[in-house]
Parts: structure tokens; C-alpha cells; sequence
């Protein structure tokens, strides 16, 4: 009998575990939030031709960096410099139309000076000579049009950039009305990165920082994450907060702007901004000490010695490690932070330093 009740006692001494325990303290945590974005380039612009005709010349090649006013295409100038030329003729016709019409005009002047004309005839070498005139400002504005014809068959680029896709090639036939440009070039050396957050969201930073305006002065520099799960090498700044709600997602949209001069970023690329937020005088756990059921978090409370099993709410943003906890805790709480697994509610626990 005596053995028995020594044996008793020594599993009951073996039941009570021990477990590493925290004291529930206020501190400050910087979380990181991600959303989903999309890249695109400072100015995308699709090039279309403004005068029609075959493509005689081809003076970039896809993916090159040009620069503003570079020639990109060459369509066939023959008929244009025709035109051109037959355009400069009339011209000079007109002009002299105008020179004869005036000699005609001076000369009727002095005979009706004289009276051996009619104030009519005068007034019809007077009329003469305006429309001489008008008709010689008629073909130059023709020769304007033929010159401008001319000078759209070297299509230049519009901005610094990168070229695009080039599906039309030497040969072909282009023309004003084309569906399909003949490329998009797309100035990358910044990038707009768009992405959206919800109402709640940005209703939050504007109480936090006071305006739209304050909260993109206040934002701390952000991070890009691309498509592969790397950061990109630099931060970026938001530039513009949306001043309309979707209504189809409840969504505002944010612009931000990251520099891009090694051309690592790609218009119409994915990725992931990620938002620094600071919290200060919060109560933040270790991920470790809690355990979920059916969608609630829970921990165990060191209470005289046993463990009590206590629900708690979190912030939905965490760093992947610790939890901001809203409700459910208070400054000098106990809670285990190790094991959770392992524990049972209401067993007797001791606490491992």
C-alpha cells in the first residue's frame, strides 16, 4: 500500500507541465500590408501613321530605348514630294496671277485718273486683283497640307522610351484608319504602379494623418514586390489617392511612382505593394502562443496555476509572426507562449523560466 500511494503521487507530480510563460505588455510594431498592383509606364502611346502608303523603311528595333523625335518609320515619300512639288508650283503661278493683276489694277488706276476709264472698269481691275490674291492664299495653305503630308512620312517617336512589338514591317501597307498601331512606345524610366485599397482601409489613414493629402506626406517609402517574390532594389512614393469610389469593388485606387532607370520594371506587369503601417501603444503576441478553432483565436491564460483557454481578437494585418490584439487581453496578463498545442483547458501548468 505504501508503494502504491508513492507511485500515485510521483504521475501526479509528472502531470503538471511546464511550459515558457509571457507577460502581456504594450509595445510598437511596424506592419507590413500587400496589396495587389499593376505597372505601368509613365506614357504609353500608341503610334499610328497620319498619311497613308507602304513602309519603305524600318529605323528601330523592338525593345529599343529611342528618344523623343527619333525617326521610327519610313512610308514611301515619292508621291508626297510630288505632290509637294506640284503644290510649290502653284504657287509661284499664283503669284504671278497676283503681279499681273496688280500691274493691270495700277494701270487702270492712272486712266481713271486721267477719266479715259469708268469708275467700273477701275473697280473690276480692283477685283481682279483680290482675287488673285485670295487664290494665291489658297494654293499656299495646299502647299502647306503637302508639306506636312510629306514630313508624317517619317513617323518620330512622340517621347523617350522603349519601343514595343513591331508587327508591321518594310512592305506594308499603312494608313490613318489602321486598327492595330505600328508600335506603343512606353516611357518606363518612372513607373506607375496602381493598386487599390477599401474604403475602411483609406477612411483609416485619413483619421490617422488627418487629409488625403497628409496621408501621402506622412506614408513612409514603400516597397514593390514583383511577380517572382523578390523586392524590387528601390522604393517608390505614392503620388495620387483616387477621389472615387468603385462601386462594383468599394475600392478606392492609389497611384505610386518608382524610378526605373535600369529598365527592370515592364508596363503591364504584376506584383505586390507592400505598405509599411506603424502601430505604437499596442498589445502584441507571438503568433506561436495562440491557436485557432472555427475561425477564432484563442490563448491560454496562466490563472493560479492552470491554464484557461480565452478568446481573443486580432487586427486582420500581421507580419506573419506576432498579432495585434484588440480585444481580449490586458497589460499583465499571463499567457503561454509555447506548446499551445499540447495544452488542455483547465490542467494544472507550471511556468519554465
Amino acid at each position: 500500500m505504501t508503494l502504491c500511494a508513492c507511485g500515485s503521487g510521483q504521475m501526479q507530480q509528472e502531470q503538471v507541465q511546464q511550459y515558457p510563460v509571457i507577460q502581456v505588455n504594450k509595445s510598437s510594431i511596424e506592419l507590413q500590408e500587400s496589396y495587389s498592383a499593376t505597372m505601368k509606364g509613365r506614357q504609353d502611346v500608341e503610334i499610328y501613321p497620319q498619311v497613308s502608303g507602304t513602309i519603305s523603311k524600318l529605323c528601330v528595333k523592338e525593345g529599343e530605348q529611342v528618344k523623343k523625335g527619333q525617326p521610327l518609320f519610313v512610308i514611301d515619300q515619292v508621291p508626297y514630294q510630288a505632290a509637294l512639288r506640284v503644290a510649290t508650283a502653284n504657287v509661284r503661278a499664283a503669284e504671278a496671277q497676283v503681279e499681273t493683276a496688280r500691274l493691270d489694277y495700277d494701270s487702270k488706276q492712272m486712266l481713271f485718273d486721267e477719266e479715259v476709264i469708268s469708275e467700273y472698269d477701275l473697280l473690276q481691275a480692283k477685283n481682279a486683283l483680290a482675287i488673285a490674291k485670295a487664290g494665291l492664299e489658297q494654293v499656299k495653305a495646299q502647299e502647306i497640307n503637302a508639306r506636312n503630308d510629306l514630313s508624317y512620312t517619317e513617323v518620330k517617336s512622340p517621347a523617350n522610351g522603349v519601343v514595343g512589338t513591331l508587327p508591321y514591317r518594310t512592305g506594308a501597307l499603312v494608313g490613318p484608319s489602321m486598327l492595330q498601331p505600328l508600335t506603343i512606345i512606353s516611357d518606363t524610366e518612372q513607373m506607375y504602379i496602381y493598386f487599390s485599397m477599401t474604403e475602411n482601409d483609406i477612411r483609416g489613414l485619413i483619421r490617422q494623418y488627418g487629409t488625403p493629402d497628409e496621408v501621402i506626406k506622412s506614408l513612409p517609402a514603400i516597397t514593390l514586390r514583383l511577380n517572382d517574390g523578390t523586392e524590387y532594389e528601390q522604393k517608390g512614393c505614392i503620388e495620387t489617392i483616387s477621389g472615387i469610389i468603385n462601386p462594383q469593388t468599394g475600392t478606392v485606387s492609389i497611384r505610386c511612382v518608382f524610378p526605373n532607370e535600369k529598365r527592370l520594371l515592364f508596363s503591364g506587369g504584376i506584383g505586390n505593394i507592400v505598405l509599411p503601417q506603424q502601430e505604437t501603444d499596442a498589445i502584441v503576441i507571438p503568433q506561436s502562443a495562440t491557436y485557432e478553432i472555427q475561425d477564432k483565436i484563442f490563448v491560454y491564460k496562466v490563472i493560479d496555476g492552470k491554464a484557461v483557454a480565452s478568446e481573443i481578437v486580432v487586427a486582420k494585418q500581421n507580419d506573419g509572426k506576432h498579432y495585434i490584439v484588440r480585444d481580449g487581453l490586458t497589460v499583465g496578463d499571463k499567457i503561454i507562449s509555447e506548446g499551445v498545442g499540447l495544452v488542455q483547458d483547465g490542467a494544472e501548468v507550471s511556468i519554465k523560466e
